[in-house]
């Protein structure tokens, strides 16, 4: 992935595209806001950071769970041959295909429910990126990343989460590395928080 054309399309995508009336005028600070429904829309330099370690090319079959606005989907969409982004808030989904569609986006493939399973039937994926919080390693979702693969997934509790990166070499051994603490909003079904 070229860092220097992610860091120019990151300063060209309008964040305030992403958000509701209330919380455009903020769309500039680095921090996350609020976009309905408990989620949030993650600071901008953390989704650059994820993108630049999830490291998509252009050929390849990105699975993203927790659409969320679609902020961090555009981003995957720009520079990826497919998108497979699930969104389990029917209203968020419905409002970020709008977004996106609008945005010109073609290679974007949609669906509303539960993430924690992925997308069995699309699997495997070169790419899987997670925007809430597993309180424990995601099986199921490891499970669809090819060999040669990569998954951005922050995993911890509640307190905070560590934000690891999985891959998968050509031999299909997992490998994960720890690349710092973030704090996300949690990622329910079976990888939620068990408190």
């Amino acid at each position: 992935m070229d860092r220097e054309a992610l860091t120019v399309f990151y300063h060209q995508l309008d964040r305030s595209l992403f958000l509701d009336d209330a919380y455009k005028a903020y769309s500039d600070r680095d921090r996350p806001l609020p976009i309905g429904f408990g989620q949030t829309i993650s600071q901008p330099s953390l989704v650059l950071e994820m993108t630049w370690l999830l490291s998509p090319e252009k050929e390849s079959r990105v699975l993203e769970i927790g659409t969320g606005s679609g902020y961090q989907t555009a981003l995957l969409a720009e520079f990826s041959g497919q998108v497979y982004t699930m969104e389990r808030i029917e209203e968020l989904a419905r409002k970020a295909r709008a977004r996106l569609d609008q945005l010109g986006y073609a290679n974007i493939h949609y669906r509303t429910g539960d993430g924690s399973q992925g997308w069995p039937e699309e699997a495997p994926f070169d790419r899987i990126i997670l925007t809430a919080a597993a309180g424990k390693r995601p099986l199921e979702l490891i499970g669809q990343l090819a060999p040669g693969g990569r998954m951005v997934a922050p995993v911890g509790p509640p307190s905070g989460q560590e934000l690891l990166l999985i891959t998968r070499d050509k031999s299909g051994q997992i490998q994960e590395e720890r690349r710092g603490f973030v704090s996300f909003v949690e990622m329910v079904g079976p990888y939620g928080w068990e408190i």
